[in-house]
């Protein structure tokens, strides 16, 4: 049974390989809704796989502040992962109660998944094996960030340390 689990995991994963764009694509939301990435064509979308209890954690307000100044050309779709460190330990509805509590949280957040190992989401998958004008590769530590264009296409990756509104970030948005 197990073989047939990973068979289907490798078929997954190379079929979300052969995308062009992030449009084909689905994800569900941290209240279990279903959505598209089409949905979003038009604008850009940052990805970010966040966590509760790392040191990279305040940057929720900065993507919060970037979701409030860029929201009406730039999605931000958070990702909770426990892949690092074991950060984010908790439920999705106390990831959801974490970021509304501490930062006021209105931008898109995602269901907890796997952006790393055997178990990674194949969005991610996807994501970390796209040319672009950085880096390719696994994700090193939370928050690493994904910023698309308007067509699906990833167009930069950005490390942790990067801040949500740093000049890097900003100079895609205008």
């Amino acid at each position: 049974m197990k073989i047939i689990s990973l068979i289907l995991a490798l078929f997954i994963s190379i079929s979300a390989m052969s995308q062009n764009s992030i449009h084909g694509f689905t994800f569900k939301t941290i209240d279990g809704t279903e959505k598209s990435f089409a949905d979003f064509a038009g604008k850009k979308i940052l990805i970010v796989n966040t966590a509760s209890e790392c040191g990279y954690t305040p940057q929720y307000e900065g993507l919060q502040k970037l979701h409030e100044s860029h929201g009406d050309k730039l999605v931000i779709i958070g990702f909770p992962a426990n892949n690092f460190g074991k950060q984010e330990p908790g439920s999705n509805s106390e990831i959801a109660g974490f970021c509304q509590k501490n930062y006021g949280v209105t931008f898109l957040m995602a269901e907890k998944v796997s952006v790393k190992g055997d178990d990674i989401l194949p969005l991610f998958s996807w994501l970390i094996s796209q040319p672009n004008d950085s880096f390719t590769g696994d994700i090193k530590w939370n928050f690493e960030k994904f910023l698309l264009d308007e067509n699906g296409i990833l167009i930069a990756r950005f490390r942790s340390g990067v801040e949500p509104q740093a000049r890097e970030i900003l100079k895609f948005l205008k």
